[in-house]
């Protein structure tokens, strides 16, 4: 969702301006994909947007999206004994799985809980991943990086220690990407907080040029403090259009129809962050189809309009599938394009 922002909302202002619009990463990498002049939605037909939802129909939660030279790479939280999990695309809406793009955990891992997979194109053929999982050393879930020459992988571990681990907040897990204006890459990710009794932030950090350390301190945005909310916020997905920034996150514990999705806007990267009163998407929305929206990300179709990826429950909660729904700009402020 998410270094990609910077590119992916430029596109989305111009592609939304040319359909008569107000105006557009937790963003996407590599260039968009060209808008052809009779394109096909991504998905969705006439008669019901919501088709051919889920467009992963298997437990492939916590989705991230990134497009390289027309093919879409979706990865996801651990599952069916892959670390993450990894699908395909030409038009989002078949998908092939492909191998493990992080086969190889490193011995300061404990193996089970690798979550909400990142993947960054810093430039072709340089791919950087960042991945939770548990510190060895901490017992807590934290935010490690990796590194490919490929979208694909395999990913390989850099370093002998986790990227973030902070202890004394419970660790860091949900990482995201945003690279700002002047081309520099940011991270974002979620102190694991509501593991032990402790608030949980958003936070935010601009990266190195490797993207493989912090280049500067933390910076807070936000906090659960609204009743929805429950006891945390997480999953940062970081979008910039018109001079407005834009946080969609989710909030309340992911197991069941509590969990939501929120928006924060502020007038520059530094912030003051305002969060709007109500969701921006519950399991409330859209007749209720979607159990438990979440772990979303914000990327573009072949068709060249913007779409919101997250996942929600099926099978009677037994396995959270991907969708995707189109999205617009109303008012200067994202919605969804349905319903």
């Amino acid at each position: 969702m998410r270094a990609r922002a910077a590119l992916v909302t430029a596109a989305l202002g111009a592609t939304l301006l040319l359909a008569g619009c107000d105006g557009g990463g937790p963003g996407q990498g590599g260039d968009p994909a060209p808008a052809p002049t009779d394109a096909a939605p991504a998905t969705g037909t006439p008669d019901d947007p919501h088709e051919p939802n889920p467009v992963i129909a298997d437990d492939f939660p916590d989705p991230d999206m990134l497009e390289v030279d027309g093919v879409y790479y979706a990865y996801a939280t651990n599952g069916n004994n892959q670390n993450v999990r990894l699908a395909s695309s030409t038009d989002l809406v078949t998908w092939e799985p492909l191998p493990d793009a992080l086969p190889e955990l490193p011995s300061w891992v404990i193996p089970g809980k690798t979550w909400a997979p990142e993947v960054t194109e810093l430039e072709p053929g340089r791919y950087v991943m960042y991945f939770t999982a548990t510190s060895f050393r901490e017992s807590l879930q934290c935010i490690g990086v990796a590194t490919a020459d490929s979208p694909e992988g395999p990913f390989t571990v850099v370093g002998d220690e986790m990227l973030l681990c902070p202890p004394d907040e419970g660790g860091a897990i949900d990482a995201a990407t945003f690279r700002a204006e002047d081309d520099t890459l940011h991270l974002l990710w979620k102190n694991d907080g509501n593991c032990c009794g402790h608030d949980t932030w958003i936070y935010r950090a601009a990266l190195d040029e490797d993207g493989t350390a912090l280049a500067e301190e933390p910076v807070r945005l936000i906090k659960q403090d609204l009743p929805w909310e429950g006891d945390l916020v997480e999953a940062p997905t970081l979008l910039e259009h018109e001079g407005t920034f834009t946080l969609l996150y989710s909030a309340n514990g992911y197991g069941g129809p509590e969990y939501t999705i929120g928006i924060a806007t502020a007038p520059s990267l530094e912030g003051p962050w305002t969060k709007d009163p109500d969701p921006f998407f519950s399991s409330a929305d859209l007749d209720g189809r979607y159990v438990g929206p979440g772990g979303q990300d914000v990327i573009l179709g072949p068709d060249g309009e913007p779409h919101l990826l997250f996942h929600s429950w099926y099978g009677e909660q037994t396995y959270r599938g991907m969708n995707l729904l189109p999205l617009t700009w109303e008012a200067g402020r994202p919605a969804l394009a349905v319903g």
